[in-house]
């Protein structure tokens, strides 16, 4: 049974930083492309972050490029998401997942894994 387990979500104010965890079990992470998802109240949920299975290469929307960085530690089968400079319009609930392609998970806005509770990021103004 697949699980993805969120945390290190918080309160921060704008400007401050968060380093998110995801800890994967009942999947190998480093199969997959692994990538991180927020979605804000009465908003659809949007990719954040992703990176690749194969190389290591990252992706990110204009939104959050230059402040925040994806890494995986495939020993630990955990994917992480450093914040930096958040802003209050970086507040929502933060998932992780994973797709065999990094490009269709971007587009699509979504992993084919069991999504987790999420983490909650809160940036206040």
């Amino acid at each position: 049974q697949v699980q993805l387990v969120e945390s290190g979500g918080g309160l921060v104010q704008a400007g401050g930083s968060l380093r998110l965890s995801c800890a994967a079990s009942g999947v190998i992470i480093r199969n997959y492309a692994m990538g991180w998802f927020r979605q804000a109240p009465g908003k659809e949920r949007e990719f954040v972050a992703g990176i690749n299975w194969s190389d290591d290469s990252t992706n990110y929307p204009d939104s959050v490029k230059g402040r925040f960085t994806i890494s995986r530690d495939n020993a630990k089968n955990t994917v992480y998401l450093q914040m930096n400079s958040l802003k209050p319009e970086d507040t929502a609930v933060y998932y992780c997942n994973g797709h065999s392609r990094l490009a269709t998970m971007a587009a699509i806005n979504r992993g084919f894994l069991s999504w987790g509770q999420g983490t909650q990021v809160t940036v206040s103004s």
